[in-house]
């Protein structure tokens, strides 16, 4: 049992909560990093052959294996930054990747996050003796809940390296991938009226909405259909069904989700503070060079016997 589960585990009102959520079989929610690590990294071949297929739509290259890693990245020097990646794993001989689940927090760091994921992964080749040449590539992948790239209705946006003007590629080291989820919603609008057909759906497409709106009772046909359609999918399905009936899944969950909330609920009051104090001095700086500018409209010698006055105050 790992240690940083155990208040979630050992809380009374956790466990209570868990035990009824995983008998009544009550579904978690696949968009949770938690959960999502779950599905995809869990020991048994469902989940096993869930990552290889959900890679291998990604990248749109066949995929024959995929073995996940340590999703901690040790920092290169003592005071470097860690890096915690949701899913690490490598495949076809030695590529790699990162796969994230993004539902909120700061959209402006997402890009420098993605890039520099995908640049540890590359300098961790290096760190092995790899000889220059002979570097695997490696895939920075996000799926979001929400819409970073608004000028381009695209998805995904795929990125590498290119020339700036020919726009010639080159290398074929690294590629980040962002999924913005919300760009589905009016296909799913148009399934709903009847207006549109999975058929039309690349794999990738049928991955983001399944995660998107798996918990939605409303969808129940559509996730019953892309679980019919992709075997990727089917077997993500069967992992997210079996761990929805593990109480200790449940807990973990509740725990995680429990102790995200307060830490942003921390950053918030933190925030409100500092804005406060932040008007607090910036009235006080403007009264200051405000009695300034007057000041220097006056003699010398009153200006300066005002100043001691003041500062007497």
């Amino acid at each position: 049992m790992n240690i940083p589960f155990l208040p979630g585990l050992l809380n009374k009102d956790i466990r209570r909560q868990a035990k009824e959520n995983a008998a009544q079989g009550k579904p978690l929610n696949i968009m949770q990093d938690i959960v999502f690590k779950a599905v995809f990294t869990g020991p048994d071949e469902d989940s096993r052959e869930a990552l290889r297929l959900l890679l291998q739509d990604c990248i749109r290259r066949p995929v024959k294996d995929a073995r996940v890693l340590n999703t901690e990245i040790i920092p290169d020097y003592l005071l470097g930054k860690t890096v915690r990646l949701d899913i690490h794993a490598t495949f076809n001989d030695g590529e790699g990747c990162n796969v994230e689940m993004q539902t909120g927090g700061d959209k402006r760091v997402i890009k420098d996050r993605a890039l520099v994921h995908a640049a540890k992964l590359l300098s961790a080749q290096a760190k092995k003796g790899r000889k220059w040449g002979t570097i695997n590539r490696v895939y920075s992948i996000f799926f979001m809940n929400f819409t970073l790239f608004p000028e381009s209705g695209r998805i995904p946006q795929r990125y590498t390296i290119m020339e700036e003007t020919g726009h010639a590629k080159l290398n074929d080291t690294l590629e980040l991938i962002f999924f913005e989820m919300p760009k589905l919603e009016a296909f799913v609008q148009g399934y709903l009226e009847g207006k549109e057909d999975l058929k039309t759906l690349r794999p990738e497409d049928q991955w983001c909405i399944y995660f998107k709106y798996k918990e939605n009772e409303r969808m129940a046909r559509l996730i019953e259909e892309l679980c019919q359609k992709s075997e990727g999918i089917m077997h993500a399905e069967r992992v997210a069904r079996k761990i929805s009936r593990s109480e200790e899944q449940w807990a973990r969950t509740i725990f995680w989700e429990k102790a995200d909330m307060d830490y942003h609920s921390g950053l918030d009051s933190a925030r409100e503070e500092g804005i406060e104090e932040g008007i607090e001095k910036g009235i006080e700086k403007g009264r200051e060079e405000g009695q300034e500018k007057v000041l220097a409209l006056l003699d010398p010698d009153i200006a300066e016997k005002i100043r001691a006055q003041l500062k007497m105050k």
